[in-house]
């Protein structure tokens, strides 16, 4: 339990609890969350589409949050930091500008200002990896809960079932619900951009961003280093292994190459 292999993650744990404790140590937390008609169309700050997302406004949606990027770090450790840290910051600038705007300009005036409210925190980007988590992660076992205590195992009864990923998506879905109608907004937003994101729907320049390495702690001297050492070590290796055999063949004489040739030959187009 932690977080090998994921140091993406750790950050927006930490980040997350840090940025919320300081809001609330400092009473700020008034500066996160939208209202359309007050801070965009009366005060004009169209800043908060980049900062609503930065934080939570209470304790509960923290810990859930916290738990629910946990328990998904996996995708970062098959993804790899870079990769995950690129499309977290995708999910994030996007969600940032889609919700508002939807809420601004098409749920506003539709509900005659009633839906008004966007609460703080990342939500959104939350719902954009667990679309990921949902696409790629496969479950391992799955389980029921009957409905009646009293049935035997070979009854056929109404009862539920589960797998072993049930209480991450719960984890998620009361993220959704705590603050809804805003939350659920955000929520299903962030849904939409990961799985378009998935399904290649993005433009493609979207899709191919990458952060620097050094962003997520990956030095390209470092790896190229690794590559040249063991170039060296097969090289190495091929010293005292004769350096290939001749196999007759058909009007000549072919040689037969050797594994650490091929490997040496495949490390090339690496370096």
């Amino acid at each position: 339990m932690s977080f090998a292999n994921a140091p993406v993650t750790r950050t927006l744990v930490l980040g997350l609890v840090s940025s919320s404790t300081l809001a609330s140590l400092f009473d700020v937390k008034h500066c996160f969350y939208i209202l359309v008609d007050t801070h965009f169309w009366q005060y004009r700050q169209f800043w908060r589409t980049l900062s609503y997302q930065l934080c939570y406004t209470n304790s509960t949606e923290v810990l859930f949050a916290s738990m629910a990027l946990y328990n998904m770090r996996i995708l970062e450790q098959m993804w790899g930091p870079r990769k995950y840290a690129s499309f977290v910051l995708v999910s994030f600038l996007l969600t940032s500008l889609i919700t508002p705007t939807l809420l601004s300009l098409f749920l506003r005036p539709l509900t005659i200002g009633l839906f008004n409210y966007l609460p703080a925190g990342p939500t959104p980007v939350i719902f954009a990896i667990l679309a990921q988590y949902h696409a790629i992660v496969p479950h391992m076992y799955r389980y029921r809960v009957a409905a009646s205590p009293s049935q035997q195992p070979n009854e056929t009864s109404p009862s539920l079932t589960f797998s072993d990923k049930s209480y991450r998506y719960a984890l998620a879905i009361q993220l959704a619900l705590f603050q809804w109608p805003g939350s659920l907004l955000g929520a299903l937003v962030g849904w939409v951009v990961g799985y378009a994101w998935r399904n290649d729907l993005l433009p493609e320049a979207l899709m191919q961003c990458r952060v620097p390495g050094w962003v997520v702690g990956i030095r390209t001297q470092r790896r190229r280093d690794e590559f040249e050492g063991l170039r060296r070590r097969l090289e190495g290796e091929n010293t005292g292994v004769a350096s290939g055999s001749q196999v007759p063949v058909d009007g000549g004489v072919a040689t037969q190459r050797t594994v650490p040739q091929e490997m040496r030959d495949q490390l090339r187009g690496l370096i």
